[in-house]
């Protein structure tokens, strides 16, 4: 059991792994008014379900989904310290936050319906657009990013939208080309990010992993990349763990993924960390006589 909140701020969270679900009737944080998400334990490489709720008693609604929901293995919950989070207030959190979600497209969601978004009074609406932005630091800190595109959009909190123009840049972008296939990718900080539409070989080398090529079988049958005449093409971004995971999965068989990615200015990956490298050494001085 976790208990998280940020000083100075009225949300507060409850982390607590299923087999502990009776404890939280001793936890007053939950038994209000709150949104909550239910997550599944990440295994292999498909995406984890997830789901996103809300409810005026959040312990007594747990109960329910115990019985009724067999997937998951935490829950987190969100309430206020000052109690001033009511029916409205949680309804427009849980559109938010599922629509969010869904953006991010880190975990499939087990929402059947798009959830009503309540119209708020301006105040009403900055306020929640504020416990949003809070919500999502932690739920980052405990270990579940589910509101984080793996490459950043700029938030709108007025309309209630997200804008999709990334924060990396043009010059961020790596292009990796070989057989007619093209793919491109950005270095963030949680690794390497192929981009939606980098097409790869449909065949495996001997060469290849099993595990990549076990990835790659699990990237078809979640739909996130779909064969065409000639090529596989990935149908959104995807996290790899290195350069080199992600050039053998474009090309079908092993390759250094330092040698094989290049700028946009023509220098190869390898070039761009030697001169990372370089710059980042302390200069020698020397003492004269």
């Amino acid at each position: 059991m976790r208990h998280a909140e940020i000083i100075n701020r009225t949300g507060q969270a409850i982390a607590c792994p299923r087999n502990r679900l009776d404890e939280l009737k001793q936890w007053p944080e939950t038994a209000k008014p709150g949104v909550y998400f239910l997550f599944e334990a990440r295994l292999g490489d498909s995406k984890p379900l997830a789901y996103i709720g809300e409810s005026e008693d959040v312990s007594e609604r747990l109960l329910a989904h115990d019985r009724k929901k067999e997937f998951w293995n935490d829950v987190v919950v969100f309430s206020s310290k000052d109690d001033n989070l009511n029916k409205s207030h949680i309804k427009y959190l849980e559109s938010r936050l599922e629509s969010l979600a869904r953006s991010a497209d880190r975990y499939k969601l087990e929402n059947g319906n798009t959830p009503t978004l309540s119209n708020l009074s301006r105040a009403d609406r900055d306020a929640m657009e504020e416990l949003i932005e809070d919500i999502r630091l932690v739920l980052g800190t405990l270990g579940y990013p589910i509101l984080e595109p793996l490459l950043k959009s700029r938030a709108i909190p007025s309309t209630g939208t997200t804008s999709t123009t990334s924060t990396s840049s043009p010059s961020d972008e790596l292009t990796f080309t070989v057989h007619n296939l093209v793919a491109k990718a950005v270095q963030t900080d949680e690794g390497f990010v192929l981009k939606k539409g980098s097409t790869a070989s449909k065949a495996n080398s001997d060469s290849l992993s099993i595990k990549l090529v076990k990835f790659k079988e699990q990237l078809i049958a979640d739909g996130r990349m779909e064969a065409d005449d000639e090529y596989l093409q990935l149908t959104e971004d995807v996290l790899m763990t290195s350069s080199s995971y992600a050039a053998a999965l474009i090309a079908g068989t092993a390759r250094s993924g330092p040698q094989s990615w290049y700028a946009a200015d023509g220098r190869s990956l390898k070039e761009m960390q030697d001169s990372a490298a370089e710059a980042a050494e302390p200069e020698l001085s020397t003492g004269g006589a």
